[in-house]
């Protein structure tokens, strides 16, 4: 699978995903502009010794990101206000998971265009505006993979 962050903007958050993402052997792209720089200390610390382990792209922009994609794959936009629970799709191998800015989330554009796409986390307290990035990113991973039987288990 996939993880594609927009804009992330907490270093740590990025580390934690990349580590998540080099225990499962999933592909990270990070789509720029960032709100740190790659060689941030708590990026590192976050990511611990594991970023020689990740498969990663870094990408300048959301459009270069989105012209590379293979034809055919899916992307899954996980943003709160979804039709759909993330449970209620069927994730495959190729599939492409997308998360915004910790502070902002993804484009209503980019969701309103991709509403079949687009997924949400449930939350039981209207008072908490969000989840925890890197949270998010692992609930929905280990979904897809638990989906497709956890090939490749160690």
């Amino acid at each position: 699978m996939n993880i594609v962050l927009v804009e992330p903007e907490i270093p740590p958050n990025t580390g934690n995903i990349a580590r998540l993402c080099a225990g499962t052997r999933t592909t990270l792209h990070l789509v720029e502009p960032f709100g740190f720089k790659l060689d941030d200390a708590t990026l590192k610390r976050a990511g611990m010794d594991y970023w020689r382990l990740v498969e990663w792209r870094r990408w300048r922009s959301w459009a270069e990101f989105a012209a590379a994609v293979p034809a055919g794959a899916r992307l899954w936009f996980v943003e709160s206000g979804g039709p759909r629970r993330y449970d209620e799709v069927r994730f495959g191998a190729g599939d492409y998971v997308v998360f915004g800015r910790e502070t902002a989330g993804l484009p209503k554009p980019l969701l309103e265009a991709n509403r079949e796409s687009w997924l949400r986390i449930p939350m039981f307290n209207s008072e908490a505006r969000s989840l925890n990035l890197a949270n998010c990113v692992s609930l929905v991973l280990y979904e897809g993979l638990r989906q497709q039987g956890f090939v490749g288990e160690v």
